[in-house]
């Protein structure tokens, strides 16, 4: 069995970070989003994946991963070019993949437990497709799957009246007859070869698509508050490890995980979850509460921050309070005069605010 990861999505919806930033390298916990889909197809046993590129930064990814040796893995790069849709992106990895069944999993998507028991349903039941499905609040916003009992009977992408809360969760196991389905289908209304559609035409020929509904949570992380609550999920498992030079007076809570090579100075206060990155410096007089990752080469002076993601190689020195942000790379927030209660960001690479 082969793995394809989509990784091609221009991320408009996190504009501006990605005007500069491949979403799917944005960091949760300081771990490139990816990285996660990598390391899941892994658990799951596979090791031949395909890595489906688009136009925005794809030599990004190809550095970031390398020939897939540093996870165990192997890895083809395969271009989509212009998106043209989930199910085109799929058409695109036909000679990769051949005549073996995969797993397709988006490039930007977070499950706790990972997609074990969907890989091994998929082989001991001999399905022509395994759909994951989530229960979620806004299904409008999702293809969605209308149930039968435990049988899927309807795949609707992005319904205005959805008839059911089961949304695609953007991890499929398909054979490879999901080809031959692709090639039957026409663009939807958006323009996009739907990859619902091509289930949908599975159905309709009798294949057997199974359900499997996901345990534990899913982020998909389309949006700067998707991203800022993944980061608050993956901080909530993290695994400490401190390898900071801590000065006197400082105090450190909780689970912290702290790179090589980054100093805490005096008088700070560091309360976990949180991940810091290497070579960071964090002082003196600043806080640094939960939820919050910190990428590496980061300067923070004073201040207080909470709930936020600061990608790597930028200067942070606020008298003042930041929460619930998203900071790109090689930033810069310098005080100039008294401040207010607190700040909220959302600010792309090589920004400089002054407040």
């Amino acid at each position: 069995m082969k793995g394809l990861i989509l990784a091609g999505g221009s991320g408009t919806r996190l504009r501006p970070i990605t005007h500069t930033a491949n979403k799917h390298l944005i960091p949760i916990a300081n771990k490139p989003i990816l990285f996660y889909g990598i390391e899941t197809l892994k658990e799951a046993g596979i090791k031949d994946i395909g890595i489906i590129l688009g136009e925005n930064d794809p030599e990004a990814v190809k550095n970031a991963v390398g020939d897939g040796s540093g996870f165990g893995i192997n890895v083809t790069y395969i271009y989509q070019g212009e998106p043209k849709g989930l199910a085109h992106a799929v058409s695109c990895a036909e000679e990769f993949i051949g005549d073996e069944s995969f797993v397709m999993y988006l490039g930007d998507n977070l499950l706790k437990k990972g997609i074990n028991e969907l890989v091994a349903d998929f082989k001991k039941n001999n399905h022509d497709a395994v759909i994951a499905l989530c229960k979620v609040k806004n299904p409008q916003q999702f293809g969605v799957a209308e149930m039968d009992h435990n049988r899927v009977v309807r795949l609707v992408e992005k319904p205005g009246n959805p008839k059911s809360d089961l949304a695609l969760v953007g991890v499929y196991v398909f054979k490879p007859v999901i080809f031959d389905s692709i090639r039957k289908i026409k663009p939807s209304l958006r323009g996009e070869l739907e990859i619902t559609d091509a289930i949908q035409g599975l159905l309709n020929d009798g294949c057997n698509v199974q359900a499997h509904i996901v345990k534990g949570w899913w982020k998909d992380t389309g949006k700067p508050e998707d991203l800022l609550e993944a980061n608050h999920l993956i901080l909530d498992d993290i695994e400490p490890l401190n390898k900071a030079k801590i000065e006197d007076g400082v105090k450190v809570h909780g689970r912290v995980a702290i790179g090589e090579g980054t100093i805490i100075k005096e008088g700070s206060v560091i309360r976990g979850p949180i991940s810091i990155g290497s070579n960071c410096s964090i002082g003196p007089d600043t806080y640094i509460g939960p939820y919050t990752s910190i990428g590496n080469n980061t300067v923070i002076r004073r201040g207080e921050i909470e709930s936020s993601i600061i990608i790597s190689d930028t200067i942070i020195d606020c008298g003042g309070k930041i929460v619930d942000s998203l900071i790109g790379k090689n930033s810069r927030i310098i005080s100039r005069e008294t401040l207010p209660k607190g700040y909220r960001f959302v600010i792309g690479e090589n920004s400089e605010v002054n407040i």
